[in-house]
């Protein structure tokens, strides 16, 4: 079975991690920037809804178990590229010239909940998954265009606590932070996502120019910033 499987839903792309916890490698990173690319050359699309297989995972984030084998094994560059490659994942959803719908339905850690951060919109399962940043508690910090991003997200007082804490927060504390458009029960998780995406049908011109110009200062940061810290495998304390 694919890592992220492609299928439509109407003018919606549904993309489906299809790989248990989900944990981001390089063939997560390709995966995702394939079905992007497939969902952005089907000119019937307007919305992408990201959503996950996994009942209790929508993404546990960097698969570190890879990340610690490439090191050991000197592979540095494939460390490099991999962190490149996931920075091109985010660029594309931060001017992906339509609304990209994150369905969270189960736990999103680390780099997971940051690929949602990325999204537009979000949408999370309630009785199930917490929203959390553990980088505190296994010493990575986050790349300067990770604050960015999660800062159009997250409010700033609620950012810095779990930042800061690691603390895992439920649905019900993110949407009423306004992080998630809503919470709903197992089940609705998706097709309220889903109903969400099929209201937007919005020109793609217009779509990504404003995400372009919203996010420049991301994209920006993102060159300048991350690119260093990535060619100098700057990526603990």
């Amino acid at each position: 079975m694919s890592i992220v499987t492609y299928e439509t839903r109407g003018k919606t792309a549904l993309l489906t991690l299809n790989n248990g916890e989900n944990r981001q490698n390089p063939a997560f990173a390709q995966a995702m920037l394939a079905a992007l690319q497939q969902a952005e050359e089907d000119k019937s699309i307007r919305s992408v809804v990201i959503t996950s297989s996994d009942e209790k995972n929508w993404s546990q984030g960097v698969d570190l178990n890879w990340l610690m084998a490439a090191k050991q094994a000197g592979n540095l560059d494939d460390m490099r590229g991999f962190m490149n490659d996931m920075n091109e994942v985010f660029a594309r959803l931060l001017t992906f010239p339509m609304p990209v719908i994150a369905a969270i339905t189960g736990h999103a850690f680390g780099n997971g909940a940051m690929l949602a951060c990325a999204c537009d919109f979000r949408f999370m399962r309630a009785d199930r998954g917490y929203f959390c940043f553990p980088e505190v508690d296994i010493n990575i910090p986050f790349l300067p265009s990770m604050i960015a991003y999660v800062r159009k997200a997250i409010p700033e007082y609620r950012f810095n606590e779990l930042k800061l804490t690691g603390r895992r927060a439920t649905a019900t504390e993110l949407e009423a932070d306004h992080v998630l458009t809503a919470a709903a029960d197992a089940e609705a998780t998706l097709e309220a996502a889903l109903a969400f995406a099929a209201t937007f049908s919005k020109g793609r011109g217009i779509f990504g120019e404003h995400k372009r110009r919203m996010y420049k200062d991301i994209l920006d940061t993102m060159a300048r910033d991350d690119a260093p810290l990535i060619a100098e495998l700057k990526l603990t304390v």
